[in-house]
């Protein structure tokens, strides 16, 4: 019998959303990951494969504070909105990561969205 993990069905349900999300220079795609301690969040254009902007809780340089998980990614989506302005995108695509949508994945989206990015 062949063992399956987690991480496994995760990465399936990644190809499955991956088929449909693409991004462009006009919309790039917000692809964000979430491990056990740091969630990382980069703004990719799909059509030239280059990452326009990222930002993560992870590294010395991080400007995420301290507190709880949730706390931190509502920061984080904050932040994240904050320099996809400054580099100039106002709309993207969400890209999950195959990760279920709630906890920190749901305050991170939900700040992103509050500084006024569209998904």
């Amino acid at each position: 019998m062949k063992v399956v993990t987690k991480g496994d069905y995760r990465k399936r349900r990644h190809y499955r959303i991956r088929k449909n999300v693409q991004g462009t220079a006009g919309r790039p795609r917000m692809s964000v990951f979430v491990s056990n301690q740091h969630v990382y969040v980069q703004f990719i254009d799909d059509m030239a494969e280059k990452t326009l902007a990222a930002v993560s809780t992870a590294g010395k340089t991080s400007e995420v504070g301290a507190g709880t998980s949730v706390a931190r990614a509502q920061e984080l989506g904050r932040l994240a909105a904050q320099r996809a302005k400054e580099v100039g995108i106002t709309e993207v695509v969400f890209d999950r990561g195959g990760f279920r949508y709630g906890g920190r994945l749901r305050a991170l989206a939900d700040a992103a969205r509050e500084e006024g990015l569209k998904f």
